[in-house]
């Protein structure tokens, strides 16, 4: 299919810069058409439509079926045909392909690996796959400057320096194209001061401080803070904001290790080694996408902004390893800090500002850049049968900071499964789903979100109106203790239902579902799993918050009674497949039972003759809501004569309109198409 059967002339001839994408147009070339060869073409397009409209009835007629094949229900076997076809061995194949290598967003292997899905799409039997290019600001560390974090002695010596490189403890360690440890976005620049240790850098971890007596002077410091609680970008916000000058942010045992004495850190385990970095953005707007081109395709028509008018830092920030941060920590002056606030090193810790030696400062110098760049987006698309102006879009980032096994090939190596086993029913001429599915490998997500935000900035219109829903795959595989999923209400059941067709990958006696409601059930109904709400931090977002498309988000997750904020392995050096296949998923069964689930949604969804959206979960979401915000608000509120009822009432508005749909699809005639449609539009 090509970008003219799915978008508007605008828009595909806008992407149109290079032959490589396949596309044809040229944005700046203006068509005159007489209004003759215009009325020659409407009918031309009637007759068209006519046509296709009978072949679309009368193709594969049942006749036991008044309308024929668009009021047929979505065939049974597919669903097991399509599970049966996916093996672990291939997902296996393709996460050790992909996270061979680095491939940062905007290098040459970034290309590469979309030229490698694109490839396997159309080997796979996909109708089309085609690249989408966005030129946008991206950021890196300067070679030939490398990023320093110092202590200073008082004569102006070096007293201790920080690494800027997790240490080669293996093979893979060693690949030339590992990029430094960095906070992408940082500001460029120098700074000398006092340390402080702010916790987590949240706005209470400052209202503590300045409750302190006397306050603890903050302007002009530089400011340590360990990951975990809050976004990398919100703590930069925060800390700028306050009077840093400078801001420092490591991995603490705490989030991201283990008081098991047996536990080992990688590469005899998953645990985080001291010299392992957390490489990151801190693209803190609640725009995502492209900084310069907040709301708008960063096509290069596109105005930009000045970096001035970003949210982005202006203090430098740079990530270091806990056998670094505890050199800094452990020569901490001033009060000791609260309980909540000692982490897992072997110190007591302290506040400051300022080091024993009080001769002794931090310094800072930070070279990252801020540059643009290219990245790309792959789309793979699977026309339907039926509607095929209706998407079910999948959905994973392929960009990651270093190899990134887990982050995000795991969920590559998972969709590329799942649209294998479509294009093979497809391809075979077998099956085809009644609506369209989409399939699509973002760029740069690490960054920001940037591929998907600009590629739903750019075809806002045309996906909001005809998408069904957004099922996102990011890290499918941060742990193997029981299939997590985050969703908007009006999928819950689809899930449900997928779940229950799984067996787990532990125990063949129980499904994927069973799992999920032994370890974490839903705690206002416990014989159901747990949903959680879907938060910001994946490319379901722009697909939920900005066109209102409902979206899911699938992860096996680790046990929550370890206590950490992340695999521990996130986003450094050591996130390979090597700890994929030695410690998470050797057998690569977990990543099948996420495919398989993922398969069935999207086959429910994009077959089913009513689409199976549930809008009483909806309704009871809102009620669960008001009632938390009740339980912890009501009484407050009523001080200051605020109630509930408006908002009360309106639930009870909501839950009366939900039963109603639900009658009415009930007693739907499905012999209509129209009928069919209306509903389903609906």
């Amino acid at each position: 299919m090509s970008c003219f059967q799915l978008y508007s002339y605008s828009q595909c001839s806008a992407m149109a810069s290079s032959d490589r994408y396949s596309l044809i147009g040229d944005k700046h070339r203006k068509i005159k058409i007489s209004g003759a060869v215009v009325c020659l073409l409407s009918v031309g397009l009637g007759f068209g439509i006519l046509f296709g409209y009978i072949i679309a009835f009368s193709i594969h007629y049942d006749p036991d079926s008044s309308c024929g094949t668009p009021c047929q229900d979505a065939d049974p076997t597919v669903s097991s045909k399509l599970m049966s076809s996916m093996e672990a061995a291939n997902i296996r194949g393709f996460s050790s392909d992909i996270s061979s290598k680095p491939h940062l967003a905007g290098t040459p292997e970034d290309f590469e690996t979309a030229e490698y899905i694109q490839q396997k799409w159309l080997d796979q039997g996909l109708d089309s796959a085609t690249i989408y290019p966005y030129h946008v600001l991206l950021s890196y560390p300067d070679d030939t400057n490398p990023n320093k974090v110092q202590i200073l002695n008082g004569d102006g010596s070096d007293n201790y320096t920080c690494v800027d490189m997790e240490e080669n403890l293996r093979p893979e360690d060693q690949n030339p194209n590992i990029v430094k440890q960095f906070n992408a976005y940082s500001a460029i620049g120098t700074a000398q001061g006092d340390l402080v240790y702010v916790n987590y850098a949240r706005i209470e971890d400052f209202d503590y401080l300045a409750s302190l007596q006397p306050p603890l002077d903050l302007t002009g410091k530089i400011f340590i803070a360990r990951y975990g609680e809050i976004f990398r970008g919100n703590k930069a916000l925060n800390s700028q904001g306050r009077g840093a000058i400078g801001l420092i942010l490591y991995s603490d045992p705490a989030d991201y290790g283990s008081d098991d004495p047996t536990a080992k850190v990688y590469p005899d385990g998953w645990w985080l080694p001291g010299t392992g970095a957390q490489r990151g953005n801190l693209h803190a707007s609640d725009y995502k996408g492209d900084p310069l081109t907040p709301g708008y395709p960063s096509n290069d028509y596109m105005s930009r902004i000045d970096m001035e008018d970003t949210y982005l830092p202006d203090i430098p920030v740079q990530p270091i390893g806990y056998d670094d941060a505890v050199a800094f920590l452990r020569e901490l002056r001033g009060p000791d800090a609260p309980s909540g606030w000692q982490g897992g090193l072997d110190i007591k810790y302290k506040l400051g500002p300022g080091f024993a030696d009080i001769g002794r400062k931090v310094k800072m110098d930070v070279h990252t850049t801020r540059e643009r760049k290219w990245t790309y987006n792959i789309v793979g698309f699977i026309r339907g049968a039926i509607e095929p102006d209706r998407y079910v879009i999948v959905g994973n980032h392929r960009d990651a900071w270093v190899h990134g096994a887990v982050d995000a090939t795991s969920g590559s190596a998972t969709m590329l499964e799942v649209s294998s086993a479509f294009g093979q029913l497809v391809k075979s001429g077998e099956w085809r789903p009644r609506r369209s599915v989409l399939f699509c490998a973002w760029g740069a997500e690490e960054y920001g979100l940037v591929g998907s935000t600009e590629w739903v900035e750019d075809f806002a219109k045309n996906l909001g109106a005809r998408s069904i829903a957004y099922l996102n795959v990011d890290i499918a595989l941060a742990g193997n203790w029981y299939l997590q999923a985050k969703s908007s209400p009006l999928l819950y059941q689809a899930i449900f239902n997928a779940a229950k067709k799984v067996t787990d990958p532990n125990d063949a006696e129980k499904t994927v579902y069973d799992v999920m409601v032994e370890r974490s059930a839903d705690p206002h109904d416990p014989e159901k799993p747990y949903v959680s709400g879907l938060g910001s931090g994946s490319d379901f977002a722009p697909f939920m918050y900005r066109i209102g498309v409902p979206c899911v988000d699938l992860s096996y997750t680790y046990n929550s009674a370890l206590g950490i904020a992340s695999y521990p392995l996130y986003h450094t050096a050591y996130d390979t497949f090597y700890i994929v296949e030695q410690f998470m998923d050797p057998e690569f069964t977990y990543h099948l039972a996420v495919s398989r689930v993922l398969a069935e949604i999207t086959r429910d969804l994009s077959d089913a003759l009513i689409i199976p959206f549930s809008c009483q979960d909806y309704a009871d979401q809102l009620k669960y809501a008001v009632d938390d915000l009740k339980t912890a608000y009501e009484q407050d509120m009523a001080k200051k004569g605020i109630t509930f009822e408006s908002l009360d009432s309106a639930v009870v508005n909501f839950t009366a309109s939900a039963q109603e749909i639900h009658e009415r699809i009930d007693e739907v005639d499905r012999e209509s198409p129209q009928a069919l449609r209306a509903v389903n539009d609906q």
